[in-house]
């Protein structure tokens, strides 16, 4: 089928077509995706960026989208325009979210009709950040949840995949598949060299004795010793770290 882009803030993927399956992943506003079939209000979807698979609920999405802008902060803030004032809405755009500018007003860009975001919080699409630390440390303290990949919860595999997204390069969702992937692409000198891998888990090392990841047991986004993260994951689950 052809191609859609999706139109929400962020929108759940679920592993089955229902409220009460797992959530194992999530989409971003402005994300490309195949329907691969329908059921009953729900769509199978594939996700252009990773192909990543799952259920979303069904919806009217965008048929046409070229992304001109994306969201460089943790979240932007959406407005509406009354009169010559900006009145915040309740409703937020996240990082690396993709949006086509439709009009420029003050210091504000249109994205949707009568949906603005502030210009201060968006790079040109092309933009390329290559301070992928300061990426990861953006969203110290953001909660842990599983399948989450934004600053309103976020797991440890989406974490690492997010400075990818941010700048259009592929990368896979799932931590076993990221593992897999590094191994055949490693390169000594960029980013994949510090990822520390278990099974089901994933890390980032900052240094030689500090990582960060999102832990699970500690609930948030957090920087660890790395002999007290492998001590603590080895007690807690009899894993080791698995080398690429």
């Amino acid at each position: 089928m052809k191609n859609n882009f999706f139109n929400k803030p962020i929108g759940n993927i679920n592993l089955r077509p229902s409220l009460n399956s797992e959530v194992t992943s999530q989409i971003l506003y402005g994300e490309k995706f195949e329907i691969l079939s329908r059921n009953k209000g729900w769509i199978k979807i594939k996700t252009k960026y990773d192909n990543y698979t799952g259920f979303i609920k069904d919806h009217k999405f965008l048929k046409k989208f070229k992304p001109t802008n994306k969201v460089n902060k943790l979240k932007s803030r959406i407005f509406k325009k009354k009169g010559n004032k900006f009145l915040q809405t309740k409703k937020f755009l996240y990082f690396g979210s993709g949006i086509s500018v439709l009009n420029k007003r003050k210091m504000f860009f249109e994205f949707e009709k009568n949906k603005w975001i502030r210009i201060c919080d968006t790079k040109k699409i092309n933009h390329f950040e290559k301070n992928f630390i300061e990426i990861l440390k953006s969203f110290l303290n953001i909660r842990y949840l599983w399948g989450g990949k934004s600053s309103e919860g976020i797991d440890c595999s989406a974490l690492i995949q997010i400075f990818f997204y941010y700048n259009r390069i592929f990368f896979p969702r799932d931590s076993m598949d990221q593992l897999k992937y590094c191994k055949k692409n490693i390169n000594k000198k960029n980013f994949k060299k510090n990822i520390i891998f278990w099974k089901g888990h994933v890390a980032y090392r900052l240094s030689k004795r500090s990582l960060i990841h999102a832990y699970g047991p500690k609930k948030k986004v957090v920087i660890m010793d790395i002999k007290e993260t492998i001590n603590k994951i080895f007690k807690d689950t009899k894993l080791r770290p698995i080398h690429i």
